[in-house]
């Protein structure tokens, strides 16, 4: 059974250098929101946001991904000034207590973004590629950080009312998005080997035209950078069981116990060169990430 030769990248961050390939990298999710699609409310509280990013770390979490707004579907915008009222005191916490961690700002805001990595956040993680924000690029050359750049069709409120994509025209149209969010960055200054690309499961992507972009992720490798891959907890996972009739979650509303279908995505995703696996559920991602990848090793060898 073939599989994709996992390309090996060092990449640049704020003030340290993370090598992505020998195995794969869990970046645990902390939505710092009252309305995330998932888990919203549950970490608002900063107490509780402390505890959780700890319980992460113990888990094998490499990287914390800080948002503190939602971008689930309809999710209404807000200000910077409010999403560093979220985001700060949480980030200062968690390096008082971890001062190693390596933490993750999720924002397309460019204020937001210069004031963590001020603060001590090592990578800018923007949903829309820096589309949002017209001197997000130029500030992240400035700042010297870690970037990914997310594929992102449309906005959150426009997704219900977007074209549907043919699967043929699924990967085409990310390749050549991804491929000129790139080229911008890079033109803007950020090093080449500070950015990492995102797809962008679920952002723009409807329900089943997810599968295209799952099966063909190794395509995305002849861009020439390492790639993030952001399955966890997504509504076309339990969208396929529910409309199978098969024995698994009752309802597409994400619950706990309903970790094996992230799993056996990100096992897909792994096995397809994702470097990066953005996730809720840091103990469960680690160990699929562990035995993907020793098939990887295996295939290699």
């Amino acid at each position: 059974m073939p599989f994709a030769v996992r390309a090996p990248f060092d990449w640049r961050l704020r003030t340290q250098t993370l090598s992505l390939g020998p195995q794969t990298l869990i970046m645990g999710i902390l939505n710092v929101t009252p309305d995330s699609f998932s888990d919203g409310g549950q970490f608002f509280d900063a107490n509780a946001s402390l505890k959780h990013a700890l319980e992460m770390l113990g888990d094998g979490a490499d990287i914390l991904d800080l948002g503190g707004e939602s971008t689930r579907p309809n999710a209404v915008p807000i200000t910077p000034a409010e999403e560093l009222t979220r985001v700060i005191p949480v980030l200062k916490a968690i390096l008082a207590a971890r001062p190693t961690a390596v933490i993750s700002i999720d924002t397309y805001h460019s204020e937001t973004a210069r004031i963590a990595i001020e603060s001590g956040a090592e990578i800018v993680n923007d949903v829309s590629g820096h589309l949002w924000d017209p001197v997000m690029s130029s500030t992240c050359a400035e700042l010297a950080c870690g970037t990914i750049l997310m594929h992102t069709r449309g906005r959150p409120h426009e997704w219900s009312t977007l074209p549907r994509l043919a699967p043929s025209e699924i990967l085409p149209l990310i390749l050549r998005d991804l491929e000129t969010r790139a080229a911008t960055a890079l033109a803007a200054g950020i090093a080449h080997d500070s950015i990492v690309l995102d797809p962008g499961f679920g952002f723009g992507k409807i329900m089943g035209e997810n599968y295209p972009l799952l099966a063909g992720l190794d395509v995305l490798q002849a861009l020439g950078f390492p790639i993030l891959a952001g399955v966890s907890r997504k509504s076309f996972l339990t969208r396929a069981i529910t409309q199978a009739g098969t024995p698994g979650p009752a309802t597409e509303t994400w619950d706990p116990s309903h970790q094996l279908p992230t799993a056996v995505a990100n096992t897909a995703a792994i096995l397809a060169g994702a470097h990066i696996l953005r996730v809720h559920d840091v103990a469960p991602a680690h160990q699929t990430a562990v035995i993907a990848d020793r098939i990887l090793a295996a295939a290699k060898s």
